[in-house]
């Protein structure tokens, strides 16, 4: 990250835009391409500093059914779709339980707890949560054993766009981890992510101008796809390519 960008509080990011229902549009950039896109950023851009830093390492623990029913809703593009993880903020130890399903029209949304359990698995509370939410959603959860599938790590910068309310996050270092420990990596990839209430923001519109596009890439699915290539992928084949190493 060359550009010194102003900081910005995690209370007031929450404040300003936690966008629990919203859009994110992806986009995969050549690393080498970061330092030129943040050079353009808008002149009022923040970014998230806690305790004098701007980058957090991330974990998280997403989980499945044994049929791979979260993952096969994204491969066939249902309507009704959901992720299931533990994310833990490897910094502090924090942790949260993840309850992510699709409202109309695209938007996402991001049911959020604490969680103090162990990440490697759902404890009884943690289950009774993720039963309530999907059954919200229309997902029926009932007699499904939900296990430890995949862990992605990753380092995050976070900025906030205040023309728009919306957020950027940029995850580098980029790695998927089975649970027999088979590993992929992205090494010369970031992924950019607007996350915004409606309209795309200034940052959309920035990488629009650079050439850069939305494109299909789920750090769940395609991580997942990347490490069993016997499940189906044709959404995330030229993503797969490209951009996993072994």
């Amino acid at each position: 990250m060359t550009r010194s960008f102003a900081p910005i509080t995690l209370d007031e990011l929450v404040g300003e835009a936690a966008l629990l229902t919203r859009l994110d549009r992806k986009y995969l950039l050549p690393a080498a391409d970061l330092p030129g896109a943040l050079e353009r950023m808008p002149a009022d851009v923040r970014m998230l500093e806690i305790d004098g830093r701007r980058a957090f390492a991330y974990r998280s623990v997403y989980f499945d059914t044994a049929g791979l029913d979260a993952y096969l809703a994204a491969a066939r593009r249902r309507r009704r779709r959901f992720k299931i993880r533990i994310r833990t903020y490897l910094d502090t130890g924090q942790a949260f339980l993840e309850v992510k399903t699709r409202g109309t029209r695209g938007f996402t949304i991001k049911d959020r707890i604490a969680y103090a359990g162990d990440s490697a698995r759902l404890s009884p509370e943690g289950l009774a949560h993720t039963g309530s939410v999907l059954a919200d959603a229309g997902i029926p959860a009932d007699g499904h054993e939900f296990r430890p599938v995949l862990a992605t790590f990753y380092r995050r910068t976070t900025l906030y766009v205040p023309s728009t309310g919306s957020r950027v996050t940029v995850d580098t270092d980029l790695a998927w981890t089975l649970p027999d420990g088979s590993t992929v990596r992205m090494p010369d990839t970031v992924i950019v992510e607007t996350k915004t209430a409606r309209a795309a923001s200034d940052v959309d519109r920035l990488l629009w101008s650079s050439g850069h596009r939305p494109c299909s890439i789920s750090k769940y699915a395609t991580g997942l796809a990347a490490l069993r290539p016997e499940l189906p992928a044709n959404r995330w084949h030229p993503v797969l390519r490209r951009h996993f190493t072994r």
